[in-house]
């Protein structure tokens, strides 16, 4: 190995790869220092992959080894249709920082390559001068030599005890859903290529799920016929409850009250698709599709997955943002295991964004504007207190539109998350901790990100190193409770492949 090739995986949208230019111009640099030092000759091709077309025009005619540069948030397929097919050796690569999402791009690559068969590697750093680092120079290293590399499975398992109590009400959920499936009402689409999320009827069949796909534009439809009177009550009952909305702030003057009106509007219209063809739980696109035209969906989202929402049946109704059913499926089943359990059913959806270390504890940023949910924000199943709504940033949302945001409380938890591996469903699994975080330290993480959106500092019971050499998404359910036992155990009835990440 001697040529490598460096390619640039961007977003669809001209403004995030502006704003990222910086810091990928940076870390390809380092890249092509630290390849050089390794003896190799780095060539890049020039300008960002910005649609699949561009990955199989510029990435599927090379058979040297490559390297993708991941620094900001970019799409499976920029990365995925260039490459499938073939066996050169393939690296992600990223700088480790939490100011754009690369590291959550380069989790949500993978999961895509895992999920389509294509072998691949991981590196990362946060060394200023990448050859400084020796650990990283090894790897590096090692890919060139070999074409990939190889990291400690020791805190992967693929089995756990679980008990009595546990073992029995596992049952009982499963007969549950032998008795009627569980239906999935999807809302578009995957969102912005992660096909990692996307597993269809014909995997979902096998193990106690069903879809139904209707057209986000149902939502424009359906929104003529919500009368003004649901929307004002709605609107009466966020503001009692406790929401702070942030209308008219710098940046987000265009952000209003009508604003969160048409939020609800689609909120209510969800409601009531739901009612109509009597789903279970909801997938939402999101974005792209319909971000042109309609407010973004953050609020109604959060509200859904609030047992404290307008019109509510005293439920949560579990929705995944992005229409990511690796989500959408342990969400469910964690909600129903909670209440079986006498634990609040709210379920989190976060992505994996960055993390630190704080008083020796390596913490991780989930960080997700959409699928989060209340009780996360206060620990109160009829309050809308804690939630925070700010206007999505315009660069990414023309549309003026709130997020569901708030500090998530401090609490045990176990998070979940399936995903595609050899045509068949794995469900990794594991217990964390929801952390508390000094103010200070707080908003430095906080603001080091995305202010805008809900925020939770989370130990997930595993070294950093294994989530980001082994995990497969960019995204991570979480309950606050223990229902570790009987998540391993209803996985198991069902069908799934079980991993867990403990250390």
């Amino acid at each position: 190995m001697k040529r490598v090739v460096i390619f640039l995986p961007g977003d669809y949208r001209s403004l995030p790869n502006e704003w990222a230019k910086p810091q990928v111009t940076e870390t390809t640099k380092q890249l092509e220092l630290a390849l050089k030092k390794l003896g190799r000759k780095p060539h890049l091709i020039k300008g960002f992959l910005t649609k699949p077309s561009d990955a199989i025009e510029k990435l599927g005619p090379i058979d040297d080894p490559m390297i993708g540069v991941f620094c900001h948030w970019n799409y499976g397929p920029h990365t995925v249709d260039g490459v499938v097919g073939k066996d050169n050796p393939l690296l992600l690569a990223s700088n480790f920082s939490g100011t754009w999402p690369g590291l959550v791009a380069l989790l949500n690559t993978g999961a895509c390559l895992e999920s389509v068969g294509r072998k691949f590697s991981r590196i990362w750093t946060e060394a200023k001068d990448w050859t400084k680092d020796r650990q990283f120079m090894d790897r590096l290293d090692e890919w060139c030599s070999s074409g990939q590399i190889r990291y400690p499975v020791n805190e992967l398992h693929y089995s756990a005890p679980v008990s009595a109590e546990a073992d029995k009400l596992a049952d009982d959920v499963v007969e549950e859903i032998r008795r009627r499936r569980i239906l999935a009402l999807m809302l578009g689409d995957t969102s912005m290529g992660m096909i990692n999320g996307y597993f269809g009827p014909r995997l979902l069949a096998k193990y106690g799920f069903s879809e139904h796909k209707v057209d986000q534009a149902w939502l424009i439809a359906r929104g003529k016929n919500i009368s003004p009177k649901r929307i004002d009550d709605a609107f009466k009952f966020v503001v009692e409850k406790g929401v702070k909305f942030h209308w008219r702030e710098k940046e987000a003057e265009d952000f209003t009250e009508e604003s969160t009106k048409e939020q609800l509007r689609m909120y209510l219209s969800v409601l009531d698709l739901v009612d109509e063809f009597k789903a279970d739980c909801i997938g939402w696109q999101y974005q792209l599709g319909l971000i042109p035209c309609l407010p973004p969906s953050d609020f109604c989202e959060g509200l859904l997955n609030s047992t404290c929402r307008p019109e509510s049946n005293g439920d949560v109704l579990i929705t995944s943002t992005e229409a990511d059913q690796g989500n959408l499926v342990p969400m469910e089943l964690m909600k129903r295991i909670a209440k079986k359990k006498g634990l609040h059913p709210a379920v989190m959806f976060h992505d994996v964004r960055w993390g630190a270390v704080h008083k020796g504890r390596f913490l991780w940023v989930l960080l997700n504007s959409g699928s989060c949910g209340a009780y996360a924000l206060n620990h109160d199943p009829n309050s809308l207190k804690g939630v925070h709504s700010y206007r999505q940033p315009a660069g990414y949302f023309p549309i003026a539109g709130g997020t569901f945001a708030g500090e998530s409380l401090p609490g045990k938890m176990t998070w979940a998350r399936t995903y595609i591996s050899g045509g068949e469903l794995w469900m990794d699994l594991g217990r964390g901790e929801v952390v508390e975080l000094p103010p200070k330290v707080r908003e430095s993480w906080w603001s080091g990100t995305t202010r805008q959106w809900p925020f939770m500092a989370a130990d997930l019971g595993c070294s950093m190193e294994t989530v980001m050499a082994h995990y497969m998404s960019n995204h991570i359910a979480v309950l606050y409770g223990d229902i570790f036992d009987e998540m391993v155990a209803t996985s198991l009835k069902l069908g799934f492949k079980v991993r867990i990440m403990s250390s």
